[in-house]
């Protein structure tokens, strides 16, 4: 089965705040993303609020809940306490929790699972009485030993920082190389019991290798680059695209 497609609207949520006017509507556009197949939506409300914002949830929340049922909802986050109090309000299908400091412009490294296993591994038992899924950022070329740790902190999956094999989209030898690290990180997770997703410059172009050398990937979480070539597609179209390199049949 192909990989479900969750749409990042935080490129969409800053393009809005340049402005003091309720355009784009987030929520407009995850709807569009929906209704042309995506299978889910993905936030990422940082302590400063300048994309996503904090009321932005529980309009996302309602409108998967109201119109899309299937649909997921996909919350990411370092967990401060402010941030597990708004997951926990918002009640998303899955938590995804990165190692970002507040002021970074955009998520760029894996957790050390070894040095925060116990800081995890509370956080992670706190956030699954939710019923969500739980979610670690990981490195591409991360350890045995890290994933390990990972498993030991009770998490349902990783989801791959997919960066350096994005930053590759114009040396195919090198993509091939971070291709294989991502591949058997993966192996690794699978084998020891975690699901796999993906995240970050992930494109149509280079889509199509990482799903077949990830056959069992569960989930690519994409913002940028989906939200780049709907200026020039369209928010439907892009979605279809994109959806097509993950192989899914056309519907």
């Amino acid at each position: 089965m192909a990989a479900s497609l969750s749409v990042n609207l935080n490129a969409i949520a800053f393009l809005r705040n340049r402005r003091d006017l309720p355009w784009p509507s987030v929520t407009g556009i995850g709807r569009i993303a929906l209704e042309a197949g995506a299978h889910g939506l993905t936030v990422h409300p940082r302590p400063d609020q300048r994309h996503i914002r904090f009321t932005d949830l529980p309009e996302l929340r309602a409108l998967i809940d109201d119109a899309f049922p299937h649909a997921e909802f996909n919350i990411e986050g370092y967990p401060t306490g402010d941030f597990l109090a708004l997951v926990e309000a918002a009640e998303p299908e899955q938590i995804t929790l990165v190692p970002d400091d507040p002021e970074q412009p955009t998520s760029d490294h894996g957790w050390d699972f070894v040095a925060n296993r116990d800081m995890l591994k509370a956080i992670v038992a706190r956030l699954k009485k939710t019923g969500a899924r739980v979610s670690l950022f990981c490195d591409p070329d991360a350890t045995d030993g890290q994933i390990g740790a990972a498993k030991a902190t009770g998490a349902d999956r990783i989801e791959l920082y997919t960066g350096p094999y994005g930053a590759c989209h114009d040396d195919s030898a090198k993509a091939a190389s971070e291709l294989e690290k991502l591949g058997k990180t993966a192996d690794m997770a699978l084998a020891a019991g975690l699901g796999v997703n993906a995240g970050h410059d992930l494109t149509v172009a280079n889509l199509p290798a990482l799903a077949k050398r990830l056959p069992a990937l569960a989930e690519v979480s994409i913002g940028h680059g989906l939200t780049a070539d709907a200026l020039e597609f369209g928010m439907a179209e892009t979605v279809r695209r994109f959806l097509k390199a993950l192989d899914h049949p056309a519907g």
